[in-house]
Order: structure tokens, then C-alpha cells, then sequence
């Protein structure tokens, strides 16, 4: 915990006034200094999932709670902006790979990149490309060797030397629309479609792309 340096991948973090705004703002939201799983899916409209989206929502959840002590605090929080905001590219990877892999056992295959992608659709809302044809890219440009799993090293190799996919991967897993909730509290899904380039620029140009 309170590792947001290495997690943001080295580069230079969110600045300190950036810093107290998202303070202030996640402290008038959680006077304990902790949100919930259930604080989350309420933040972003995410209640009354199906059990599949739910489960792959935690799985979200749980990628930014580092320390697994089921809550996330600010430093946690903050780590995660960091990592959207300023994190270099295999740092990101890295951190999809984690989010792609729901049984932890070192390797993601079809079923569990189709199920987490269509968890972050309902996240961010990008429609790039249905989760079916998202899938199949990733596995037809990056399993070399047709075995039906991805390692991680075949991930962020495969990613990094293909500039459409890692565009593709980059956009389809840009989540400043989380961070624009958050930051704006609890806007409505019309309100979040308004959102003005003007308070865009005070999120410190929250994007995912380098």
C-alpha cells in the first residue's frame, strides 16, 4: 500500500494540488477514509447487475484494492489515478493483464478476456467493438502459437509491437469516464454525457493513450 510511485509506472505523478482536490472530494464522499464495494457500484450506477457482470465488476473493484482488505482508501485511490493518468504503457498492460486474468493462475484465455471486457463496457461505456470482436482480435494478432491462452509476457509483447492493437486496447480501456464520476460526484448518466472539454482539462487530461 501507498505505493503509487511504482504503480504509476515511475512517471511523474498527479501533482499535489491535483492531489488535495481528489483528497478533499473522496473525504467529503467517505468520511472514513474507505469505500466500499457497495459505495463503488452506487458511485457509477452499477447496481442490479447480472450475476456475470457483477462478479467481473468486482473483479475491477478488487484490481485497485492492493492490499485485499476489501476496501479502497485514498492512497490505493490515488495509485489508481496515477496509473490512468500517468502510467507507462507495460505498467498498464500489466495492470490489464491482472484485471483479464480472474483466477490468477498466470494466463488468460477466452472466456475470462471476453468476461471482464464486457464488465468494463459497462464501466466506461466505449463501444469500440462488441466484446466478441474484441476478443478475437487480441487472440488472433497476439496466441502465436494457437493454444488458446495468453501468458503475460506474450500479452505485453504482442501489445507493444502492434501500434492498431495497442491503440485498440488503450482506447477500449480508457476509463476517464470513471474517473469524471468520481470526480464530479454521482452525476447522472445525462449529466455525464454533457461533460464540457472545460472541466475535462481539470482532471489533469485524464487519458489512457500516451
Amino acid at each position: 500500500m501507498g505505493n503509487s510511485e511504482s504503480e504509476a509506472g515511475g512517471q511523474t505523478a498527479v501533482s499535489a494540488k491535483e492531489t488535495y482536490v481528489w483528497y478533499r472530494k473522496f473525504m467529503r464522499e467517505y468520511p472514513s477514509g474507505l469505500q466500499t464495494l457497495h459505495e463503488f457500484k452506487t458511485l457509477l450506477g452499477l447496481q442490479g447487475l447480472n450475476p456475470k457482470a457483477n462478479q467481473h465488476v468486482d473483479q475491477v473493484y478488487n484490481t485497485f484494492d492492493m492490499n485485499k482488505d476489501g476496501f479502497i482508501d485514498f492512497l490505493e485511490f490515488i495509485a489508481a489515478i496515477n496509473l490512468v493518468i500517468r502510467g507507462k504503457m507495460e505498467q498498464k498492460l500489466k495492470w490489464y493483464f491482472k484485471l483479464y486474468d480472474a483466477d490468477g493462475n498466470g494466463s488468460i484465455d477466452k472466456k475470462e478476456l471476453l468476461n471482464i471486457f464486457m464488465a468494463v463496457q459497462a464501466l466506461n461505456g466505449q463501444q469500440t467493438l462488441s466484446p466478441e470482436e474484441f476478443t478475437d482480435l487480441v487472440f488472433h494478432k497476439i496466441d502465436i502459437n494457437n493454444d488458446g491462452e495468453l501468458t503475460l509476457e506474450e500479452f505485453i509483447n504482442g501489445t507493444e509491437k502492434d501500434q492498431d492493437l495497442l491503440d485498440i486496447v488503450s482506447k477500449s480501456f480508457d476509463f476517464s469516464n470513471v474517473l469524471k464520476v468520481i470526480y464530479n460526484e454521482k452525476q447522472s448518466v445525462t449529466e455525464e454525457a454533457s461533460f464540457k472539454p472545460r472541466e475535462k482539462a481539470d482532471l489533469g487530461k485524464v487519458e489512457m493513450k500516451q
